[in-house]
């Protein structure tokens, strides 16, 4: 999601901390569709003492500079340049040219009045050859100064040590998340960004979007390596029932790991906290049968939970165990000492909310059927996810087909990850707006009129969430 025009890649985002219990209150009406609701104004005064807003990017999407000062491809260095895979041919061999204007960016950050800045570390520009390579001192260096800048204007760094970028070595060599080899590869990254970073890092998320990632890379085919099979996609390799399974199984475990290593090597001397970010989509009902309440239930557990429960609890999610059987790896008994409750935050990205349809005893794979093929699948939770119902949007279009305006799914999402995991310190580490392609108002563009509205709206309902 775009912020302005100077630092086009950002992505607004909230940084928030929801543990504490301050009451604070402000009136707002029962929440409609769009963005055009009577919210009274929300004022940065109204949120509590440690509650952060700030700005987001990620390594791929603005640094460029891909084989400067020792960087190494990495696995979106050679999948953007693969006829077909991206639109228009686009690549991010320059993207904002970060690495070159990284002080630029950091005024512009500056100027927004923000507290802190999230971004991702290139694995590639830190650890080239992984880790039987060096450790390259030109990529701590660039790391360690955007570090430095952010501190001396009194910018918190939040920083992501893994948000879909892997060397392209360790695809080859072993062919990245599907094999477990990649833990260990992962674990020796973290350190040396814990050993590197850490005196001056509070804030750490492992993993940004292991669900997505594991969706879009090994389900649906659209991010590197590709891979998929029908009817999710007609790509070379893959399989779509099983391998996004694999994929999230080596992130937790990866995650897990490295969560250890630093509570018992870093986080006595350095007093930081370590967590994960999920892609966190919000569903409602198709219809009033309890069947789509149901489906509703079996959607998040594939969405949200898949992710939160093993780091929470110890395992998958109880709706997930149902019904993929053997398909669903198992943790050892070792490994769920290991990975249960090996977070200290939870990390939301939170961009959609969705109907959720039933496809146990209802067909979702006719052709007048308006579900995305794959619906009808263990894999999607035997769950149709839609924008739209009757012909009607769930909520104002955005410029992405299932991001439309729907603010009270903040609050709803905020309540079920709050209850669900006995209010564990949240953080909404990601939220915004992008404008549809065919605004016609240039009054929209320059003064940003609906991405206003959109943000006091999501906050309004965050805040009512919050009281």
């Amino acid at each position: 999601m775009k912020v302005t025009t100077m630092l086009s890649s950002s992505s607004l985002l909230l940084f928030i901390l929801l543990s504490s219990a301050n009451p604070y209150a402000r009136a707002l009406q029962e929440g409609g569709n769009g963005i055009e609701e009577e919210l009274e104004d929300v004022k940065r005064s109204d949120f509590p003492t440690g509650f952060l807003f700030g700005v987001a990017t990620s390594s791929y999407q603005i640094e460029g500079a891909i084989l400067e000062d020792g960087k190494s491809l990495s696995n979106w260095d050679v999948f953007v340049h693969k006829n077909g895979n991206v639109n228009n041919g686009d690549t991010g061999d320059i993207a904002t040219d970060h690495y070159h204007r990284y002080l630029e960016d950091i005024e512009t950050i500056h100027s927004l009045g923000v507290d802190a800045y999230r971004f991702s570390i290139s694995w590639s520009r830190i650890l080239p050859n992984g880790k039987l390579g060096g450790v390259n001192a030109a990529g701590i260096m660039f790391y360690s100064s955007i570090i430095d800048n952010l501190l001396l204007r009194g910018i918190q760094p939040f920083v992501t040590i893994h948000h879909w970028d892997i060397p392209q070595v360790l695809s080859d060599e072993y062919g990245g998340w599907l094999n477990p080899l990649i833990q260990d590869d992962f674990v020796h990254f973290a350190e040396t960004c814990f050993k590197n970073f850490g005196d001056r890092v509070r804030y750490w998320v492992t993993i940004n979007e292991p669900n997505l990632a594991a969706d879009f890379a090994y389900e649906r085919g659209k991010h590197p390596p590709g891979h998929c099979s029908p009817p999710f996609g007609n790509c070379s390799a893959g399989n779509s029932d099983t391998e996004p399974l694999i994929a999230m199984h080596n992130m937790l475990l990866a995650h897990a790991k490295a969560s250890k290593l630093y509570r018992e090597q870093f986080q006595p001397k350095q007093g930081g906290v370590i967590g994960i970010v999920v892609h966190a989509i919000m569903y409602e009902p198709f219809t009033d049968d309890e069947h789509d309440k149901e489906a509703v239930k079996r959607a998040l557990a594939n969405n949200v939970a898949w992710a939160f429960d093993p780091l929470v609890f110890g395992d998958y999610p109880p709706e997930m165990r149902r019904y993929h059987r053997n398909e669903l790896p198992k943790f050892t008994p070792e490994e769920r000492l290991l990975i249960r409750d090996s977070i200290d935050f939870l990390g939301l990205n939170h961009y959609a909310t969705l109907y959720a349809k039933d496809c146990i005893r209802s067909s979702c794979a006719s052709s007048d059927s308006a579900c995305a093929p794959g619906g009808d699948r263990a894999i999607c939770g035997f769950v149709c996810t839609i924008a739209e119902r009757g012909g009607v949007l769930i909520g104002e279009p955005t410029g992405l087909p299932t991001f439309s305006v729907v603010p009270r799914g903040m609050e709803e999402i905020v309540d079920y990850v709050k209850n669900r995991y006995h209010n564990k310190p949240m953080f909404i580490t990601e939220n915004g707006y992008s404008t549809p392609p065919q605004q016609e108002q240039v009054d929209d563009f320059q003064l940003d009129v609906k991405r206003i509205a959109f943000h006091k709206a999501y906050l309004a309902f965050l805040a009512r969430a919050m009281r």
